[in-house]
């Protein structure tokens, strides 16, 4: 962690230096991990202004967690995806339990220490036939800033032996899409039916990140979103044992840079295979 941390802040040529810090779910490590991290990030600092920003399910928030926060002016990313039906038909407990009560009660410790928030909504093949009850339900949440993020997955027709049963990306035609991945006539009624209503009642009042983007394409800015970007390639992840992938969405062994305990993160960020990673989307 220190390793990456001074490594991380060290190649910045920016005066403001952002750390995302997502799972997994991040409380898993606890409190005291994540006092050392600030610890370590001012440690390390070098006249930058380092920020922080924080992805959970929420169902481990207390006070404790919600102080930290707000002493450390956080920003906190609350993964939920709709009205309790929504989000308990696929976001369930090890043990098969619901879960959106928890959320709840860890967002009601947000807003009662003032904790700055938004949200992200996985749009999987149930949700995404509630849209409008959706779009409502975050809005009487609390959240300004909102983010779908449509679920399509594949799932290998013949599993090799020790291997994920979840292909990447690039994986050949020998996959099928599975059961809980949407559809791309689903998702366009879906963003279409929140689109019409924010257009109409909300435009500056609520922020919906995938709006935000196309406009900027539109009218010839840069979107701020990788996806919507002509090339990508800056998104690295690194899992808690250091190893470096080309992107969240792609951490899976053929994506696999190296290790942060052997190789400099610069030499992974810069290298060939994560520049052709980058140009391929645009090639």
């Amino acid at each position: 962690m220190e390793n990456f941390i001074k490594q991380y802040i060290g190649t910045q040529q920016v005066p403001v230096v952002t750390f995302t810090w997502q799972g997994g779910e991040p409380t898993l490590l606890g409190l005291d991990y994540f006092k050392k991290i600030i610890e370590l990030e001012k440690k390390y600092a070098d006249g930058k202004k380092i920020e922080n920003a924080f992805q959970t399910n929420g169902t481990r928030l207390n006070d404790d967690w919600c102080k930290f926060f707000t002493d450390n002016n956080i920003l906190v990313g609350i993964s939920i995806d709709g009205e309790e039906h929504n989000h308990d038909h696929y976001r369930r407990t090890n043990s098969g339990g619901p879960t959106f009560k928890m959320v709840m009660k860890g967002i009601e410790l947000l807003h009662r220490h003032k904790v700055e928030f938004n949200t992200l909504s996985c749009v999987n093949s149930y949700n995404v036939h509630f849209a409008s009850e959706t779009y409502r339900f975050l809005k009487r949440i609390g959240s300004g800033f909102i983010q779908f993020l449509p679920v399509v997955e594949r799932v290998a027709n013949r599993p090799e032996e020790g291997r994920l049963n979840l292909v990447a990306p690039g994986f050949g035609t020998d996959a099928s899409v599975t059961d809980w991945s949407i559809g791309a006539k689903d998702f366009g009624k879906f963003l279409i039916t929140i689109f019409n209503e924010w257009v109409r009642n909300d435009v500056a009042k609520y922020y919906i990140q995938i709006f935000d983007t196309t406009l900027a394409n539109y009218v010839g800015e840069m979107p701020g979103l990788c996806v919507f970007s002509e090339t990508c390639g800056d998104a690295l992840v690194m899992e808690h044992n250091g190893d470096i992938f080309s992107c969240d969405h792609y951490v899976f062994p053929e994506y696999l840079l190296g290790n942060i305990t052997e190789t400099p993160l610069i030499d992974m960020a810069k290298s060939q295979r994560q520049f052709d990673f980058g140009i391929d989307k645009r090639n």
